[in-house]
């Protein structure tokens, strides 16, 4: 459903999201969230472009969410790195489809209901959960 790279950039950003007030380092990030440090390096990159975390460098830098948790979504999270790709055209590119047939119509609508369940849950509600099962923790049974 989603990019690898999207699922790395939600397991960063959830993991930046535990802790706001202090920059955590590649290394950190790498080994908490279990993706590689250079893909995650690129990952974070892609973030900072656009505008979902900062970094800062030197000693005591590292990466923090440049938002609350609570006005990030997990859409925002995917489309920084990955986003959706909607069906506007034929993807066969047959002239005679000017809209799109019956089948590429239902497949755009399963992506629009995705985008929007995406787009209505926030960073900050994942953390929040109720459910027993903590984003990117062990839990002692």
């Amino acid at each position: 459903m989603i990019s690898k790279t999207a699922e790395y950039a939600l397991r960063a950003v959830t993991c930046l999201a535990t802790d706001t007030e202090r920059p955590a380092s590649a290394d950190v990030l790498a080994e908490k969230t279990k993706v590689p440090r250079r893909y995650l390096t690129r990952v974070l990159q892609d973030l900072a472009g656009q505008g979902l975390v900062t970094s800062r460098s030197g000693p005591g830098g590292g990466y923090v969410l440049a938002s609350a948790p609570e006005k990030v979504t997990i859409l925002d999270v995917i489309n920084a790195v990955s986003p959706l790709e909607r069906i506007n055209s034929c993807p066969l590119g047959l002239q005679s489809h000017t809209s799109l047939c019956p089948l590429h119509a239902e497949l755009d609508k399963a992506f629009a209901a995705t985008e929007a369940a995406f787009a209505g849950v926030t960073i900050r509600e994942l953390l929040d959960s109720t459910n027993p099962i903590v984003p990117l923790r062990e839990v002692a049974r």
